[in-house]
């Protein structure tokens, strides 16, 4: 997605192209279904990875779930709280608000990935699975909690946030499972990511692309960097790396 949070016409011509040619292609995002469902749809994806791998589709059905340790995000829910911090429950279809101390500062997080902050309703884990926890807090907590709580990895997506999953999980965890599943090879996985989590995705892979627009220490984990998500960077790593058999791109 663009700087404006929709897919270029290059990224949509080139997922059509791999398609065509047989490729495996899916989706691996920290957001869970109803956020990505917008992007599944307009980009024709069958196959999805979301809440940073703790669930995988293939051909919309569900074939992997990895839930939350419940008894463990509540005692980290309850320090949160106790320090001020937000929490955020996210479900497959739905995600509420455990608190509001500073709704400012998860508004400005969920706008930043093209959302905003959700309902409240702290008893929403007593009614739905719990793939991942959202944390607001900025970077005077950085791995504050990571040694307290064993089963749980805290992964900064935002200068106020914090994705919270099971330990060991993520999307490159989930991809080599998938593609084991499929039969397909480790070195001919190839990634595109910009973000903190995206790191692990990018270095399991056989070729792993960073986007222009990734950090330095995002980049670090790449194989390769392309051009940035404004500028055609998922074609043009493509058609470098042979998959567009060196077509050209059809201009609007």
């Amino acid at each position: 997605m663009n700087s404006d949070k929709l897919p270029l016409a290059s990224t949509i011509e080139a997922l059509q192209k791999l398609r065509k040619a047989g490729h495996f292609v899916t989706l691996a995002t920290g957001r869970t279904r109803f956020l990505a469902q917008e992007l599944i749809y307009q980009l024709e994806f069958d196959n999805y990875i979301l809440c940073n791998g703790s669930a995988a589709f293939l051909k919309h059905h569900q074939v992997y779930k990895r839930l939350l340790p419940k008894m463990e995000m509540q005692r980290f829910v309850n320090e949160a709280n106790d320090l001020g911090v937000d929490t955020v429950f996210v479900g497959i279809d739905a995600y509420k608000r455990n608190t509001t101390f500073n709704l400012a500062n998860i508004e400005d997080a969920m706008h930043s990935v093209g959302s905003s902050a959700p309902d409240l309703d702290p008893n929403f884990p007593q009614k739905e699975d719990i793939y991942q926890g959202l944390a607001f807090y900025d970077t005077s907590l950085e791995h504050y909690f990571d040694e307290k709580y064993p089963n749980l990895s805290f992964v900064r997506w935002h200068e106020n946030g914090v994705d919270v999953i099971p330990k060991g999980g993520s999307k490159a965890a989930t991809i080599l499972e998938i593609a084991q599943r499929l039969g397909i090879e480790q070195k001919d996985i190839v990634s595109f990511g910009d973000g903190m989590n995206d790191r692990e995705m990018l270095q399991a892979s056989g070729c792993g692309v960073a986007m222009g627009n990734a950090s330095d220490e995002v980049a670090l984990y790449a194989d390769r960097i392309t051009d940035d998500n404004d500028h055609d960077g998922i074609w043009q790593a493509l058609d470098k790396l042979g998959f567009l058999n060196n077509t050209v791109r059809k201009r609007a």
